[in-house]
């Protein structure tokens, strides 16, 4: 059996130094962009499908496109249609007057999730932020603490990153919003453990997405759930990278039996715009009056009508179903990666087209090898690939991305015996 030294082959580093049109884009953004992102070495110039290219022309199979916003892949044609046709009608409309796509947008969603109604935004953050104002008013004064799970990943900005369960990403912003307390997922005994008097929600991803890609247990949600009832606690799902049938269903609460009283959706929803969802239930739809909470940009009318074409597609297209087969697919490629290499690969797991690969070793170098060989995929926690491929993707891209993995890995085991 090959055994994992702790020596690393030599990294071959793609420069972009030069004169060509990759290498001036580089240059603008070192000049003029703030540098809050560890940028790969790469500069994409257009995209469609599952497929992106460089401004050279080398194409890219994209299985992580926009970190899961592209759940119908790059510039799928009815959305770019619905976008421009709403451009050219109208664009933008303050959120004191009405318009119909947002409206729209609203009835549908509910429509296909439970009964309640929705605010809009324009990320995920923005509407974890929202569910954290509508739990704290909905326990003003007495109750105010929020359950949080450890390894979550709920935002960057200041509430959203106070939920947020792994300290890294507390560094240099302290002191944090209080009123959070961490306990490990899928442990209803830690969740019991720290409830008291001030408590007023639970907050949790149905597949934790940053944290590794751990999938929350039926019997975890219930209990959650059973807990929220009985103590009038508001049980908040983050389905922002979850939702819009990457798993299987159109949002992941669907598969555990258990409905949230709010869910956040966010990224593939406007499959590359921005945009936000919060769903609140009936018993807390009314929670946020007017001068509670605001988002000036948020559900515009070109956003909404690209959402909307976007739920038209994956159910016109019968993308929930594929996603749940494409899903099956792809883990059962990986799981013969796992019998293959069981010295570098220690677990393949996710639901639907949302799977990690859990590696004994570190994986940015492996993420480096696949891009040079035509191939965008994820690592988080240090040692998780990750997936997200968009619904649309073919069996012949799933093995073309599991060929390469296979050569990728084949070479990093040889090296490192």
């Amino acid at each position: 059996m090959t055994t994992v030294a702790t020596r690393r082959p030599p990294v071959r580093r793609a420069s972009l130094v030069g004169t060509g049109a990759s290498a001036a884009v580089v240059r603008r953004y070192q000049r003029y962009v703030i540098p809050t992102y560890r940028r790969d070495e790469l500069v994409i110039a257009r995209g469609r499908g599952s497929y992106v290219w460089d401004p050279e022309g080398r194409r890219y199979l994209d299985f992580f496109p926009g970190w899961g916003v592209g759940g119908l892949g790059h510039c799928h044609p009815a959305v770019t249609a619905a976008l421009n046709r709403q451009a050219r009608r109208l664009v933008h409309v303050a959120n004191n007057y009405y318009h119909e796509q947002q409206a729209l947008l609203a009835e549908q969603l509910i429509k296909r999730s439970f009964p309640g109604k929705v605010f809009f935004a324009n990320s995920g953050a923005e509407v974890v932020e929202a569910a954290i104002k509508l739990a704290r008013r909905f326990g003003h004064p007495q109750r105010h603490e929020i359950i949080a799970m450890t390894h979550s990943f709920h935002g960057r900005t200041m509430g959203a990153v106070a939920a947020t369960g792994q300290p890294k990403y507390h560094q240099g912003f302290q002191p944090l919003v209080p009123g959070f307390r961490h306990v490990p997922f899928n442990n209803l005994d830690a969740v019991r453990s720290v409830l008291s008097e001030r408590t007023v929600a639970i907050l949790v991803e149905p597949i934790q997405g940053e944290g590794g890609v751990h999938v929350a247990t039926p019997e975890f949600l219930k209990g959650l759930r059973t807990i929220c009832n009985a103590r009038n606690l508001v049980l908040i799902f983050d389905e922002v990278q979850t939702g819009m049938g990457r798993t299987g269903t159109l949002f992941a609460f669907q598969q555990s039996g258990v409905v949230p009283d709010v869910m956040t959706l966010a990224k593939s929803l406007g499959n590359g715009l921005s945009i936000g969802a919060l769903v609140a239930g009936e018993r807390f739809a009314d929670v946020l009056q007017p001068g509670t909470h605001a988002s000036t940009f948020g559900g515009g009318a070109v956003v909404c009508a690209s959402a909307l074409a976007v739920l038209d597609v994956i159910q016109r297209e019968h993308l929930v179903n594929r996603a749940a087969r494409m899903g099956r697919y792809l883990q059962q490629r990986l799981e013969r990666l796992a019998a293959r290499y069981p010295a570098l690969i220690r677990e393949v797991r996710g639901r639907g087209l949302m799977v990690g690969m859990e590696l004994s070793t570190g994986g940015a170098e492996i993420v480096k090898a696949c891009r040079r060989r035509g191939l965008l995929i994820n690592c988080t926690q240090e040692t998780v690939l990750r997936m997200l491929p968009a619904l649309i993707v073919t069996e012949r891209e799933i093995d073309r991305a599991v060929t390469i993995l296979d050569e990728v890995l084949a070479s990093w085991s040889i090296s490192s015996r």
